[in-house]
């Protein structure tokens, strides 16, 4: 039998009256929660506010006129433009009341709803009829009102839904998915409110991989926390066939949130006895599995499931397609030649044509892979240009503002520099063999030399090795849809990428991992904007700075889009700055720069306090005009909580509040910070060890020398680095807080990354290069600890 449509006159209709056919009159997400309903799913009881009601609202006052006009004389690609379109609509809609017929007919309603359902609160949510597309996922740009108690806060918060389809967030995702605004309007749906003791997400597919098993993640409380990555969830996962909990992952949570009497909500404090608590039993993991598979068998495509428990009854609160997947499995590509020939690797002599190459230096092997190639010497930054596509890039160290020839290079070869100097990370990310650290490059290499370059043994050839067979274009970093052979396991730890160069971001998020753990904004300056900042803002160019770190920053955060970015504010050294076009007179000479004007304690000087303020202005341009919510700040080389409270306010003046969709996470570099973990905590929603200039720190090993660098002095694995990331660990997680690494060891040390996994770390960000391969290794360390725990009955 047919199931009947909404019909077209409908004000208002029943949620179980509701079916995915009637996605015009509800919007997309009050049409799959209803279609979810008929199939006899747990979904909270509510009614839909159809767009016939919309459409009332608008011919029944000034309100449609508004939109048209404000439409009409709309200039989509100027921010200013689209900004005040959308206040002069948002105001209409908050301040125009209803017709009386309909006002009088939502009221009855909503009255009539609350008496049959014993309503004390409820939910009001958008519901767009462009929402929750499989290729288009509005999730989170549309409003949503929680804990609404009266009648009178019922109807105003559906004038203020209606608003939110023109916020320019909306407008611009709209505009680049190629939506009409004209085609698009707004269902309301009217929920009864879930007083959630445990709430969470479920993934019918992994939303990185495609893999086939069930991830479930669970929290104490209602589910903001959750959503906005404030607390860290358990995560189980689940193997469909049986099925049966493979996976366990168990988190503490000190903090929850909880409905406030009267409406609202507030944070409380988690009962002692139930912090280290599971969330869920086997039985309800179990049961939830069994609703997420019977909810993908419905719509025949991995789905993204919000729900919560009240009172040991499971609810389904959202429903939509994964927009995010990646293939099932994933293995690294193979770098090959133009002529297509697999190039390896090997730490033995090589051997020519004519018998064993001679080997011209030798240093630290920074970057793999091989390429044969003529050597072009440069000096500095001024000599750029001459460096030709697929040649050997020689120089004794690399700046920053090098990075456009950088990327031209088919490999790298310094003087100077340790495994974790600027040209080791930006080569590891570009793909491209690097050798550092071999102290006399620059003497022995001479331009159009044939060289072939080790990047894995960290060794200069004379000649070409292999006859050219290894003329080596950058190689791309292995990615989930690369094939299909080597399988990515599933990790309780989350996994993310660090990103420099925003030309390699679509690349990169192919790739199995969460999001962006680092973007280095300072390559932006190198190669958007390639003029110190201060210099720009004294020809007037302030705006101009602006929009060209938008445009770069708005490439990574729409590639990876909607999974997290986060973006490290510029950490330049005085010795960087001043190379720049324009930098000398702005830039002191220290003789020490790792440890001089850095970080934050530029950020508050008033030397450097406006440009600052642009970069600030240039994220919040991505986040509100160009839509992309997933963009998040880091603070890097942060040293007391005196240069937090100035940034704080200077962050409040350019709009960027933290809140649940916009977490400000600090840069772990400095000891004073894994000293006062608890204290730093009040100023941030989470930390990122940066290994690299952590241990330069803790042991006074500076990490750019090569001679600590093979003497061993520089080693994150030394007893004291370990404990400094315990006691970072312990403190932040004691406040609530998530603690990250993105620094180089985790790919390099099998043995630190189990020490990181033992201790909890939340999540470990890594260069593309190594994704998949460290990937099993911190599959592995968990698995190890469940089985120890296993053993040991607990």
């Amino acid at each position: 039998m047919a199931i009947p449509m909404v019909a077209p006159d409908a004000l208002v209709v029943d949620l179980a009256d509701v079916s995915d056919r009637d996605n015009l009159r509800v919007g997309g997400k009050a049409c799959k929660l209803g279609e979810l309903v008929r199939n006899g799913l747990p979904i909270p009881p509510g009614f839909v506010v159809t767009t016939t009601s919309f459409d009332a609202y608008l011919r029944g006052t000034p309100v449609g006129e508004i939109i048209r006009k404000e439409l009409e004389s709309l200039e989509p690609d100027r921010a200013e433009s689209v900004e005040t379109a959308s206040a002069a609509i948002r105001k209409a809609f908050q301040e125009t009341p209803y017709p009386p017929d309909l006002e009088r007919t939502l009221k009855e309603t909503y009255l009539n709803f609350a008496k049959r359902q014993k309503v004390r609160y409820c939910a009001v949510r958008s519901s767009a009829t462009a929402e929750d597309l499989a290729d288009a996922s509005f999730a989170g740009l549309q409003e949503t009102y929680l804990n609404v108690s009266t009648p009178d806060d019922v109807l105003a918060n559906i004038r203020r839904c209606w608003g939110s389809l023109y916020t320019p967030r909306v407008m611009v995702y709209r505009r680049r998915k190629g939506i009409s605004h004209a085609d698009v309007k707004l269902a309301v749906l009217v929920q009864k409110m879930v007083n959630s003791s445990v709430s969470g997400i479920m993934f019918t597919a992994d939303p990185n991989t495609g893999e086939k098993h069930t991830i479930i993640e669970a929290g104490w409380g209602l589910g903001e926390l959750i959503v906005g990555g404030e607390v860290t969830p358990d995560h189980y996962v689940i193997d469909p066939q049986g099925p049966r909990i493979v996976l366990k992952n168990i988190s503490k949570q000190s903090v929850m949130l909880i409905r406030e009497e009267g409406g609202g909500n507030r944070r409380v404090e988690v009962a002692s006895d139930r912090q280290q608590a599971p969330k869920l039993s086997d039985a309800e993991i179990l049961r939830l599995t069994s609703l997420g598979r019977h909810i993908e068998a419905h719509y025949r495509r991995p789905m993204d499931i919000e729900w919560c428990l009240e009172d040991g009854e499971l609810f389904v609160v959202q429903a939509r397609p994964i927009t995010t997947g990646g293939a099932a499995e994933a293995k690294p590509s193979k770098t090959t030649s133009p002529e297509g020939r697999k190039m390896e690797t090997s730490t033995h002599a090589k051997e020519s044509s004519t018998g064993p190459a001679k080997i011209l230096v030798r240093g630290l092997g920074a970057s793999p892979g091989m390429a044969e190639a003529k050597v072009r010497r440069l000096s500095g930054v001024a000599d750029m240009d001459q460096l030709r596509p697929g040649e050997v890039l020689v120089t004794s160290m690399t700046m920053p503002d090098m990075v456009p020839a950088m990327s031209r290079a088919a490999a790298i070869v310094t003087d100077e520099g340790g495994m974790t100097c600027h040209a080791a990370i930006v080569s590891r990310e570009l793909g491209v063999p690097c050798v550092v650290g071999t102290r006399e490059g620059t003497k022995v290499l001479h331009d159009g030399m044939e060289v072939t370059v080790d990047g894995k043994a960290g060794i200069v050839y004379e000649g070409l090795v292999s006859g050219g067979a290894h003329a080596a274009a950058p190689a791309r970093a292995p990615t989930a849809s690369a094939g299909v052979s080597h399988h990515v396991p599933a990790t309780a730890t989350k996994i993310y990428v660090n990103v420099s160069i925003p030309e390699k971001a679509k690349e990169y998020s192919e790739l199995p991992v969460q999001g962006v753990g680092l973007f280095r904004i300072e390559f932006l300056f190198t190669s958007y904007v390639r003029t110190h900042p201060m210099a720009l803002i004294k020809e007037g160019k302030g705006k101009e700075l602006v929009d060209r770190l938008a445009a770069g920053i708005e490439r990574v955060c729409e590639a990876f889009n909607p999974r997290p970015v986060i973006i490290r504010t510029s950490d330049f050294k005085t010795n960087e700055y001043r190379g720049m076009p324009g930098g000398a007179p702005y830039e002191p000479e220290e003789n020490n720069p790792m440890i001089g004007w850095r970080g934050c304690s530029r950020y508050v000087s008033p030397q450097y306090r406006e440009a600052f303020l642009l970069e600030l202005e240039a994220i919040q341009q991505v986040r509100s005009v160009r839509g992309f919510r997933n963009a998040h700040v880091m603070l890097p080389f942060v040293r007391n909580t005196q240069e937090l409270e100035l940034i704080e306010r200077m962050m409040e003046q350019k709009g960027l509040l933290r809140g649940p969709d916009f977490k400000l996470y600090l840069m772990a570099e400095v000891p004073s910070i894994v000293f006062r973990a608890q204290e730093f905590s009040e100023y941030c929603d989470g930390f990122s060890i940066g290994s690299n200039d952590l241990t330069q720190l803790v042991m006074g090993a500076d990490r750019d020398s090569d001679i600590l660098g093979k003497m061993g002095y520089f080693d994150e694995r030394d007893p004291a680095v370990l404990k400094a990331v315990e006691m970072l660990i312990q403190g932040a997680h004691e406040k609530g807080r998530t603690v990250g690494i993105c620094g180089q060891a985790p790919s390099v040390y099998p043995e630190f990354t189990e020490f990181l996994v033992r201790h909890g770390i939340d999540t470990i960000s890594l260069n593309a290069d190594t994704v998949i391969p460290t990937t099993r290794t911190i599959a592995s360390a968990e698995q190890k600890i469940l089985m120890e725990r296993a053993r040991r009955g607990s």
